[in-house]
């Protein structure tokens, strides 16, 4: 069973993740922001994908793709966000180009995940 570390700072979109992913077959971990990610990710280095959002506090998700893509290049990574002060797509811009390998916007459905994750997997 593949397992899947899940960064965001909003519970009801983690939950919904983890709800979906569990129930699609995969194995989840959560963290709440970029900081408690890498501290999980470094206790359980068998994660197989990272799902981060972009715009969090204590450690955002532009400085957890690089520090992931540094430390662990073989762990493909989703970025998601719905943006901030600026559009969404240019931080999705920017994290494919610092090393996630798909990019959602937010709000996405249930089955683009599940598909997104199926492809990287």
């Amino acid at each position: 069973m593949a397992r899947i570390l899940i960064i965001d700072d909003d519970d009801q979109v983690r939950k919904m993740l983890r709800l979906t992913l569990i129930a699609a077959g995969f194995d989840v971990i959560e963290a709440q922001d970029g900081k408690l990610a890498m501290q999980l990710f470094h206790q359980n280095p068998e994660v197989d994908l990272v799902i981060t959002d972009l715009i969090m506090p204590e450690k955002e998700g532009i400085e957890t793709i690089i520090e992931l893509t540094r430390d662990f290049p073989h762990v493909p990574i989703i970025a998601i966000s719905g943006g901030g002060r600026i559009d969404p797509n240019d931080y999705l811009y920017l994290a494919k180009k610092l090393g996630a390998r798909k990019t959602l916007e937010k709000p996405f459905s249930r089955q683009e995940i599940i598909d997104a994750v199926n492809e990287l997997i």
